[in-house]
């Protein structure tokens, strides 16, 4: 009886507002994430901003303001587990903290609808957006600078395959090409393949690709004449 009792339909609209905009608002920050096919993608942000949202309505409803700052804390303090799950170590390398900072700020904006701050909520959804799309050409600007720091959301790895008596004019091509074009290279590794060819895989530095002009590099190996295959990969592990 005591459901029957709580329930109020003045209550019930508040509610429905506030998780409508959470949902509305975490949709758009994941559909960024979603298109750039990061780990947190449309579906986690959805989760997140919604789940804010329940938390703080809920403490709002059942003990007034000062139970939502309570339950606003506990869900800061709570998403931090939900970000260190997408935060990864690999080869000296840290990535996803771009993927649990979004998630925090989606947290955020989900538990400002559940405030009822519906106005908030879109101001935080914009900001978090705007770190994530209008700040991109300024860190592709600075990351198509060489750098000695090996950190990057993605590797890019060049690969050609060539004879085996042609590899070193290959990896020379290869190596004058790339840096031609302002794509510096960490690696070059070399494997055996097929019977009387190699494969090249050269690492590049941390930068950001125009996967466009990748595709015109590869063509112009191939064009070359010592390269019979090539083909570029990147590995993302966020």
């Amino acid at each position: 009886m005591q459901a029957l009792i709580n329930i109020n339909i003045e209550s019930l609209l508040d509610t429905f507002i506030s998780l409508t905009t959470a949902f509305i608002l975490g949709a758009m920050i994941g559909l960024e994430r979603q298109y750039r096919q990061r780990t947190a993608g449309l579906r986690t942000n959805v989760l997140v901003a919604v789940g804010a949202s329940v938390f703080v309505d809920m403490g709002n409803r059942l003990t007034g303001h000062e139970g939502a700052v309570h339950v606003v804390s506990y869900v800061v303090s709570g998403i931090g587990f939900l970000g260190a799950g997408v935060i990864m170590k690999s080869d000296g390398n840290i990535r996803g903290l771009n993927t649990a900072a979004t998630l925090w700020g989606t947290a955020a904006v989900g538990a400002c609808a559940g405030a009822d701050l519906i106005a908030e909520a879109v101001i935080a959804a914009l900001f978090v957006l705007a770190g994530n799309t209008l700040l991109r050409p300024i860190v592709n600007a600075i990351n198509r600078t060489p750098i000695n720091d090996k950190t990057s959301e993605v590797t890019y790895t060049v690969c050609v395959i060539c004879k085996r008596q042609r590899q070193k004019e290959a990896r020379d091509q290869l190596e004058n090409l790339l840096e031609t074009c302002n794509y510096p290279i960490s690696d070059f590794d070399i494997h055996p393949f097929m019977q009387n060819e190699v494969q090249i895989f050269a690492t590049l530095l941390p930068t950001s690709i125009d996967s466009d002009e990748l595709d015109r590099i590869v063509d112009q190996l191939v064009a070359a004449g010592s390269i019979s295959q090539a083909y570029w990969s990147p590995s993302t592990s966020e």
